[in-house]
């Protein structure tokens, strides 16, 4: 699929990171882009400055996601492209002592559903909404209605110590991308996922700078943390790659985490 102004998309996440960096990916080729997130000064304005529109939207809310994609639709139409990138992390060891007193802890179940409603459950939500969406379209060339991408993480494959809410959510990611990849295929739909490294997001860029560079250092080349711009042009093969479907693809420098 050519991503031209035709061509409506819907970012989660979109506000800042590897979800602004594909909006503006998107957005550069002329797409109508929905953005989706919980930061609304940030998202209001990434969408004023590439001609986007932002909803504030709780993806583990079903009427949050209705009205998001209900606002979107209203503006733009209703998109044949779909980019996941809403997602939060943690690190809870599953159980283990206290540092101050030696009292056996474990990871808290409220934290732990968290992370899975927000990474796992609000990604396949927003995908079985927007295909739904994506039903009611004509067909494009090769009988192409649209496009998704999810975002899974390297973590999937070989989470790190503290991860295990983490490494679930964004695993059950990777592991349902071609099942709903095949429920969709006589729909012209395809569904695709990018296992993204180390990047250069908000989150990691609070790390204190001795911290970055020792995971500079943990890449084995290039030697730097990735770029969200990397992610979008990846992001971006997927959706206008016509054959690329149910594939998860790493996207790390090659790196293969350690347990810490």
């Amino acid at each position: 699929m050519l991503i031209d102004t035709t061509i409506a998309a819907v970012v989660t996440g979109g506000a800042s990171g590897l979800g602004e960096a594909t909006a503006r990916a998107l957005a550069a080729k002329g797409a109508k882009v929905g953005i989706f997130d919980l930061q609304e000064d940030k998202g209001r304005a990434v969408a004023a400055e590439i001609g986007g529109v932002f909803c504030k939207v709780d993806v583990t809310s079903d009427d949050s996601v209705d009205a998001g994609f209900a606002a979107a639709r209203a503006a733009h139409g209703q998109e044949r492209v779909l980019v996941n990138c809403a997602g939060i992390a943690n690190a809870i060891k599953t159980a283990g002592r206290s540092k101050d007193d030696g009292s056996i802890k474990q990871f808290p179940l409220d934290a732990f559903n968290l992370v899975v409603q927000i990474n796992l459950v609000g990604t396949f939500r927003c995908i079985a909404k927007s295909a739904a969406g994506m039903l009611t379209l004509d067909p494009l060339a090769d009988g192409e209605r649209g496009a998704i991408v999810n975002t899974g993480s390297v973590a999937a494959e070989d989470g790190q110590i503290g991860q295990a809410a983490y490494s679930a959510s964004k695993a059950g990611v990777v592991g349902m991308t071609l099942p709903i990849a095949r429920d969709l295929m006589n729909e012209g739909i395809r569904v695709n996922a990018i296992l993204p490294g180390i990047f250069s997001t908000p989150m990691l860029m609070g790390l204190p700078e001795k911290a970055i560079e020792a995971l500079n250092q943990s890449v084995p080349f290039p030697k730097r943390t990735g770029r969200p711009e990397e992610y979008a042009q990846l992001a971006m093969t997927m959706i206008e790659n016509g054959y690329m479907n149910g594939e998860d693809v790493r996207l790390d420098g090659a790196i293969r985490m350690a347990p810490r």
